[in-house]
């Protein structure tokens, strides 16, 4: 009877603390189209970054050309013209490999400016979609963008919208 009595405690017991666990979700990838500053910063970054590209290739087309005209011109050379221009070659790789790495690198100027320009919105989004889920009470907010594991969710449960009020933004 007593183990009866405990089992039948744990189950309502549990049933109860479910249902007042409140959830609801988020798509990033939606607030942030619709802040202006986002695309503001999000437009500099991609056209820093295709400045950079730009950069990139005009150096790999010119280290290209170095070589197939090397490649030609290689028999007719003498040996310390050769290796002056194996050793400009060499050169000229190593530097654009050191260019991309400080362009693209784990932590070159893309990251760094990435953080710079986006990090104070997303960390913004993320503020007011906490102030969002604590003035509602919701337990746990999941985000639907960026390859989440949330298979389905019914649009009622959407705070995204809530979150672009909070941050004084208009959803569209």
């Amino acid at each position: 009877m007593k183990n009866l009595f405990l089992a039948l405690a744990l189950v309502f017991g549990t049933s109860f603390v479910t249902l007042s666990q409140k959830y609801a979700y988020i798509d990033s990838d939606y607030i942030l189209e619709n802040v202006p500053e986002y695309q503001e910063a999000k437009s500099k970054l991609d056209k820093l970054v295709e400045r950079w590209t730009k950069e990139m290739d005009d150096r790999y087309a010119e280290l290209k050309k170095k070589k197939e005209d090397f490649a030609r011109e290689e028999v007719l050379l003498l040996d310390d013209e050769r290796k002056k221009r194996e050793e400009d070659i060499a050169r000229l790789e190593s530097e654009a490999m050191q260019m991309q790495q400080v362009r693209f690198g784990v932590s070159g100027d893309y990251f760094q400016k990435r953080q710079e320009l986006i990090k104070p919105i997303q960390d913004k989004v993320f503020e007011a979609m906490q102030k969002v889920a604590s003035s509602k009470k919701y337990m746990f907010v999941f985000d639907k963008a960026n390859q989440s594991n949330l298979v389905y969710a019914d649009s009622k449960y959407d705070i995204s919208d809530d979150v672009l009020r909070e941050m004084g933004q208009n959803p569209k």
